[in-house]
C-alpha cells in the first residue's frame, strides 16, 4: 500500500507448562518464555507502531509479593524500548548475584518479569490519542488474586457510549471513554460477580476465607463471564486476558472478523494474530497451528488445562479480507497464494487498458508489498503470451527455422524495478508549506527504463484508498520517465465504505472512490441523490441499529464500476502529467475468488457484518456533508 493506513493491532500470549527449572535445564535459561514473546511480537511489528507492551504473572507469588509486572511504551522503536527497560530491572540484580541469577526459583522469588504467563501488544491507534495510557496491556487491578484482569485486544467496538451508558448505570465511573477502557471494565463487572457468587457458594458450605481463594480460582468460570461481558458487544475483535491467578483466555468475535491462532504442546501454550508468526517462533508447520474459531475462546486453566469453549453463537464467518490483500504477513502459505491470486485475475483487464500490445509495456510493482500480487500478475501476462507464442508456431508451421522458433519462444513480458521509496526522506517530510515538493522526491525511480512516447507502464499497487500519494507523488515521478500511459492497478477492489472494526478508515470523503461518485453525479445532475441520502441517514438516527440500513450505497448504484474508475483516474492526474492515467481495480467477484474463505469486504461493498456498521456509515455521510473531519464512531 503506497499509502499509510494504520491498522490492526498484534497480539501474543505466552503460557509455559512446565516449572521454569524445566526450561533452564533443557534451554539454558529460565527467560524461554520471555524470549519467545519478543519473538513474537518482533515478527508482527507491522501490526503495531504506535506503542507496545508486556505483562506478566508469577502464578505462585507468595502473599506480600507483587504477582504482576508490566511495562509499556508509546516511544519509537516501542518493542525494544520494553524490552530494553525489562531487561534493565535484570540487569543490577544479575550483577550483585551473577551465581544465583541463573537459579530458576531465585529469579522467581526476587525478579519481575518471572513467571509462567505473559501478554504482549503491539498498537496502531484507531481510537483514543497515541499516549502511553492507550498502550495495551490495561490492567484493573484488586488485593484478590482472581479479581485482577490484564487485558490486550485488537478490537474496535462501534457501540461505546451504548457500553459506556451501561456501565454508567450500573454505579460506575470509568476513567476513560474508549473502547479499551469500555471492554477493561465490562469483563471486570461481570469477573467481580463471578467471585462474589462463588465467595458466597463457598462462604455458605463453611469454607474460611483463606481457603475460599483457592476454590475461587479453581472454579471460576471463564467463559461465563466472556458470555455475559459480550452481549452487547459489536464489532470485530480477538481480545486476550489473563487473570491474575493464572487463569488466561483470548477470544474471537461471532464473525471472525480479526484473526487469532494457537499453538500447544506439552511445554507451552502460544497465542498470536498471525499464523507464520507462530510457525517461524516455534519452527512448526502451519497444521500444528490452529485458528480460533469465531464466537469461541481459547480458556487457558491455572492447572494447564486448555480448551475451545463457545462464548457466543458463531455468525457467517467475515473476516476481514484486507488481512489477506495487504496487513499479514505474506509468508503465510494461503495468503502468498491468495496474494498471486489476486494478481492473476487482473490480467484480463491489463490487457485491455493496454490494447493487448504487451511488447510496449513495462510491467512493475510499487510498494514493495505488491510483489507477491505482482507475481500472478506476470504469470498471468505469461500465459496470454503463451498462447499467442503457440498460434505463431501453428501458422509458421511450415516454414519454422531455428531463428524463427528463437525469436517466438524468447517473446516475454517486459519487467523492471521502476520505483524504491526513500524512507528516510518520507521520515522527515513534516505538513509545512515545502511538504508537495518534498513529498514528490519519495520515490527514486529507475531512468532509461521506457521508451519515452512509445511505451506504456503498468505499475500494481496493494490498493488505493485515497489516492493522495498517487496523485502527489507516485504519478508525477513515473511521468518523469516519458510513457505514453500509466496505468495503475490496484490488487483490491474499489474502497467506498468506511471500516470500524479495526482499520483506520473512518471518513467517507477520504476515499477516491467516493469523491469519483459525488463528482459524477454533480457532472450528471444528480445532486437531488446525495440530498436524499443524506435525509434517509437522518432519518435512521435513533432506531435500534439492528433496524438500520445502509443508505450510502445509493451513491453509487447509478454508475458502473468502469466509469468510477476512470473518474479516478481523472482526479488523480494532477496538472503536468503528459501520460494517460488509467485506474484498473480488482473486482468484488475476483476478490471472493482469490479468497473464498475470507468474505470480509463491507469497505468495498457495503454489506457489514454487524448491525453497528450501518450506522458508522450513515453518520460518516452526514459528517461528510456537514463539513465534519471526524471519525463516525
Amino acid at each position: 500500500m503506497s499509502e499509510l493506513i494504520k491498522h490492526e493491532c498484534g497480539i501474543a500470549l505466552i503460557r509455559l507448562l512446565q516449572p521454569l527449572e524445566y526450561y533452564q535445564y533443557k534451554y539454558g535459561t529460565w527467560k524461554y518464555g520471555l524470549n519467545k514473546l519478543y519473538l513474537l511480537m518482533e515478527k508482527q511489528h507491522n501490526r503495531g507502531q504506535d506503542g507496545a507492551g508486556v505483562a506478566c504473572i508469577n502464578l505462585d507469588s507468595p502473599p506480600g509479593n507483587k504477582f504482576i509486572s508490566r511495562h509499556r511504551s508509546a516511544r519509537d522503536s516501542a518493542i525494544m524500548d520494553v524490552f530494553r527497560k525489562i531487561s534493565l530491572e535484570f540487569k543490577k540484580p544479575g550483577r550483585k548475584y551473577p551465581d544465583r541469577f541463573k537459579d530458576a526459583g531465585w529469579a522467581r522469588e526476587n525478579l519481575p518479569f518471572v513467571g509462567e504467563l505473559y501478554l504482549g501488544h503491539l498498537r496502531y491507534g484507531t481510537y483514543g490519542k497515541n499516549k502511553l495510557d492507550n498502550v495495551h496491556p490495561v490492567m484493573r487491578q484488586n488485593n484478590w488474586k482472581s479479581r485482577n484482569l490484564v487485558l490486550a485486544g485488537n478490537f474496535n467496538l462501534t457501540n461505546v457510549e451504548e457500553l459506556f451508558n451501561i456501565l454508567v448505570e450500573l454505579g460506575q465511573h470509568p476513567k476513560d471513554f474508549s473502547d479499551t477502557v469500555t471492554i477493561l471494565e465490562n469483563i471486570g463487572h461481570f469477573l467481580d460477580k463471578e467471585n462474589q457468587r462463588l465467595f458466597e457458594k463457598f462462604k455458605n458450605t463453611g469454607h474460611p476465607n483463606v481457603e475460599i481463594s483457592n476454590l475461587i480460582a479453581e472454579n471460576l468460570d471463564l467463559p461465563k463471564v466472556l458470555s455475559e461481558a459480550s452481549k452487547r458487544w459489536d464489532g470485530g475483535h480477538v481480545i486476550a486476558g489473563l487473570i491474575g491467578h493464572g487463569d488466561a483466555f483470548a477470544y474471537r468475535d461471532p464473525w471472525g472478523i480479526r484473526p487469532g491462532y494457537f499453538y500447544r504442546d506439552d511445554e507451552i501454550v502460544v497465542i498470536a494474530s498471525e499464523r507464520p508468526v507462530i510457525q517461524t517462533v516455534m519452527n512448526v508447520s502451519s497444521e500444528q497451528v490452529h485458528e480460533i474459531e469465531p464466537g469461541h475462546a481459547v480458556i487457558i486453566k491455572k492447572n494447564g488445562r486448555v480448551s475451545m469453549e463457545k462464548i457466543r453463537e458463531s455468525q457467517e464467518k467475515r473476516s476481514c479480507s484486507f488481512e489477506r490483500i495487504y496487513f499479514s504477513r505474506g509468508s503465510d502459505k494461503d495468503i502468498y497464494q491468495e496474494r498471486k491470486k489476486l494478481g492473476n485475475l487482473l490480467t484480463p483487464d491489463i490487457l485491455n487498458a493496454i490494447d493487448h500490445d504487451v511488447d510496449g509495456t513495462v510491467f512493475s510493482f510499487i510498494p514493495n508489498t505488491a510483489e507477491t500480487a505482482f507475481y500472478g500478475m506476470i504469470s498471468g501476462v505469461e500465459d496470454y503470451m503463451n498462447t499467442e507464442k503457440k498460434k505463431k508456431l501453428v501458422e509458421n508451421a511450415g516454414k519454422l527455422t531455428p531463428e524463427l522458433i528463437d525469436r517466438i519462444i524468447s517473446h516475454r513480458p517486459r519487467v523492471e524495478k521502476i520505483a524504491v521509496k526513500d524512507v528516510k526522506l518520507r521520515t522527515f517530510i513534516s505538513q509545512d508549506a515545502g511538504r508537495d515538493d518534498l513529498v514528490g522526491h519519495v520515490y527514486d525511480i529507475t531512468y532509461g527504463t521506457i521508451r519515452k512516447n512509445k511505451d506504456n507502464l503498468v505499475v500494481i499497487d496493494d490498493s488505493i484508498v485515497r489516492g493522495t500519494t498517487l496523485k502527489q507523488s507516485i504519478l508525477k515521478i513515473l511521468d518523469r520517465l516519458g510513457p505514453r500511459k500509466i496505468v495503475i492497478v490496484s490488487s483490491s477492489p474499489q474502497i467506498r465504505y468506511p471500516d470500524c472494526y479495526g482499520i483506520d478508515m473512518a471518513k467517507l470523503g477520504d476515499f477516491v472512490a467516493f469523491q469519483a461518485a459525488i463528482a459524477l453525479l454533480k457532472e450528471n445532475g444528480m445532486e437531488a441523490v446525495i440530498n436524499e441520502v443524506y435525509n434517509r441517514a437522518v432519518k435512521e438516527k435513533g432506531k435500534p441499529r439492528e433496524e438500520v440500513i445502509n443508505h450510502v450505497k445509493m451513491i453509487y448504484e447509478r454508475f458502473t464500476y468502469e466509469q468510477i474508475s476512470d473518474k479516478i483516474g481523472e482526479l488523480l492526474t494532477s496538472k503536468g502529467i503528459n501520460a494517460e492515467v488509467k485506474i484498473v481495480y480488482q473486482s468484488v467477484k475476483n476478490l471472493n475468488i482469490a479468497c473464498p474463505d475470507h468474505r470480509g469486504d463491507w469497505y468495498f461493498t457495503g454489506d457489514y457484518p454487524t448491525p453497528g456498521g450501518n450506522v458508522v456509515v450513515n453518520k460518516s455521510f452526514i459528517n461528510y456533508i456537514k463539513g465534519k473531519n471526524v471519525r463516525a464512531y
